[in-house]
C-alpha cells in the first residue's frame, strides 16, 4: 500500500491477490467493497478524522448508502489503485467518491459513498461540521466522479428466495453485521451460470439498520428488467436491514 501524501486525494496499490478473486479470476466485489472501505479510513486516519481517532471520543463511522460502478474489475495478480476524496460535507453526512485504475492507468471503475458519524452509546448522528473545529471541510476536492449518486431503492413486493442466520463470521469489530457481508450475501443469490456470462456493471446498497449474530436474514428480490434486481434483506421476519440494487452487464 501506498499514499500520494496528504493532499486531498489519497491514492493506495494493491495487487489482486489469488484468495482474492472468483472462479473467472477476477477480483471479487466483497474484496473490493473492503479495499473501498480501507481506503477511505487510511484517508481519513492521515488526516485526522479517522475510525482511531474518532473512536477515542466515543463516536465511529458508519457506511450510509454505496454505489458501484464498474468497466472491468481486476485480474488475479494484477496491480490497481485506488484512489478517494471528500465530495462534500453536511452536517450528518459526508460524501466520499473513488476511482478505480488498472495497471496501466486507465480508469475501470467509480463510487460514490455517504456516511455518517454516531455516538458509540447513543447510536445518534454527530455534527460533522464541529469535527476538529470544521477541519474536514478543509479537505473537500472538487474532482469528478462521473457515476450517478446512489438513489432511493424501494421494492414493489418481492420475492422471498433465501434465509441466512447471521454467524460469526458476519460479525465486525462494532458488534453487528459487517457491511461487506451483505454485498457478498447478495450475490450469492444470483446462479454461477450467470457470472460465467455476465458481469456485475452497477452495485448500490442503502443501510436501513443494524443486524446481530444470531439474526435471520430474509431476502427479498423483485426483477425491474431484464438483468437489473432490487433486493431487501428483512431481519426476523420483519424490519428491514437494508436495500441493494444489482445491474448486471454482458460480458
Amino acid at each position: 500500500m501506498t499514499t500520494t501524501g496528504l493532499n486531498k486525494v489519497g491514492e493506495y496499490a494493491f495487487v489482486a491477490e489469488p484468495f482474492h478473486v472468483d472462479f473467472a479470476g477476477r477480483l471479487t466485489l466483497g474484496v473490493l467493497g473492503n479495499h473501498l472501505l480501507n481506503c477511505a479510513g487510511f484517508h481519513a486516519e492521515e488526516r485526522g478524522f479517522g475510525m482511531a481517532t474518532v473512536n477515542e471520543s466515543r463516536y465511529t463511522w458508519v457506511l450510509s448508502r454505496l454505489a458501484i460502478e464498474l468497466r472491468a474489475l481486476p485480474r488475479q495478480y494484477e496491480r490497481f489503485t485506488v484512489r478517494t476524496w471528500v465530495e462534500a460535507v453536511y452536517r450528518l453526512f459526508t460524501d466520499r467518491n473513488f476511482e478505480l485504475a488498472a495497471e496501466d492507468g486507465t480508469v475501470i471503475g467509480h463510487a460514490r459513498s455517504v456516511w455518517a458519524m454516531i455516538s458509540m452509546e447513543t447510536r445518534k448522528p454527530a455534527d460533522l461540521l464541529a469535527l476538529h473545529g470544521g477541519g474536514i471541510e478543509g479537505y473537500v476536492c472538487q474532482r469528478d466522479c462521473p457515476i450517478v449518486k446512489p438513489g432511493r431503492i424501494k421494492l414493489a413486493g418481492g420475492r422471498h428466495v433465501a434465509d441466512h442466520r447471521a454467524v460469526y463470521s458476519d460479525i465486525d469489530v462494532n458488534g453487528h453485521v459487517n457491511s461487506v457481508r451483505y454485498i457478498e450475501h447478495v450475490l450469492d443469490l444470483f446462479p454461477l451460470e450467470r457470472f460465467r456470462s455476465q458481469r456485475v456493471r452497477r452495485f448500490e446498497i442503502a443501510y436501513v439498520a443494524e443486524s446481530y449474530w444470531g439474526d435471520t436474514l430474509s431476502f427479498f428480490v423483485d426483477e425491474k428488467a431484464e438483468g437489473e434486481f432490487d433486493i431487501e434483506i428483512r431481519k426476523n421476519g420483519a424490519e428491514p436491514v437494508c436495500r441493494s440494487r444489482v445491474i448486471f452487464a454482458r460480458e
